[in-house]
């Protein structure tokens, strides 16, 4: 049954709303050969469809950026170069590009930010990375507070900060080297934290994987880590837990 049937349905009253989002959410995807447009997903799960940037043809990024922007729904793409963001921009103006977080995004629906999660790094190093956390909770409709260069080496930069963690639903907490920053972080707060090793560190860090032993190891409760360099993740799971703690189950696609 296709959509025009669906919302037909639904106005002559033979269909309940119910049953019509039901089957909304089982529509097929948009095929392109090159690749497949789930633009159902945002009824589903409450999120629109992300493109992971890195390693695609850039004539097929901006294929589907055109697609999905000629829907005019929200889009966003992670981990762009600066060059595929340029093509993309320069065919679908609508797109804007943020060169830190690596964020290629299009917005043509407003949302109000609610809730509230903090983002906080051990370093500066590490803000690419949370930045990208930072901005994929923002595109969802998450109100981020940010806190860097906080990391256990200048521990008194985190205790004098902690008026920041009042309030909030969520913690994001960024760290490379030895990735202590999540544990201690956990420590003094009663909400989850979400932790994420990035690959900063010298030679013995191996491109982050010592500071994801270390956060996978931690005494400390409350925390789920993902994985290196993974800040997307972490907005994501971070706007589903702000979610369901500001508008409760049932209410995700508002």
């Amino acid at each position: 049954m296709d959509v025009n049937a669906i919302l037909a349905g639904v106005r002559s009253g033979a269909m309940e709303i119910k049953e019509a989002e039901e089957l909304l959410k089982k529509l097929p995807y948009e095929d392109l050969g090159y690749a497949k447009i789930d633009h159902h997903r945002q009824v589903r799960q409450g999120f629109e469809e992300v493109i992971y940037c890195q390693g695609k043809e850039t004539e097929h990024l901006v294929g589907i950026c055109r697609r999905m922007a000629g829907e005019r729904i929200n889009v966003l793409g992670t981990r762009a170069s600066r060059e595929q963001a340029e093509a993309v921009m320069e065919v679908v103006p609508e797109f804007t590009y943020e060169p830190v977080s690596r964020l290629l995004k299009a917005e043509f629906r407003s949302r109000e930010l609610i809730g509230k999660i903090v983002i906080c790094t051990g370093g500066t190093a590490d803000i690419p990375v949370a930045e990208e956390a930072a901005g994929a909770a923002e595109f969802f409709g998450t109100k981020v507070t940010r806190l860097f260069d906080v990391g256990v080496a200048g521990i008194h930069r985190l205790l004098s900060n902690l008026e920041v963690f009042e309030g909030v639903n969520c913690v994001i907490a960024v760290a490379g080297m030895e990735g202590a920053l999540p544990g201690v972080v956990a420590g003094l707060v009663d909400v989850p934290v979400i932790a994420v090793p990035t690959s900063v560190g010298y030679g013995a860090s191996f491109g982050g994987l010592s500071a994801l032993l270390t956060m996978i190891n931690s005494c400390a409760n409350g925390i789920t880590v993902v994985n290196i360099d993974n800040g997307y993740g972490a907005g994501y799971v971070a706007t589903q837990i702000n979610r369901l703690a500001v508008l409760g189950h049932g209410e995700k696609n508002q």
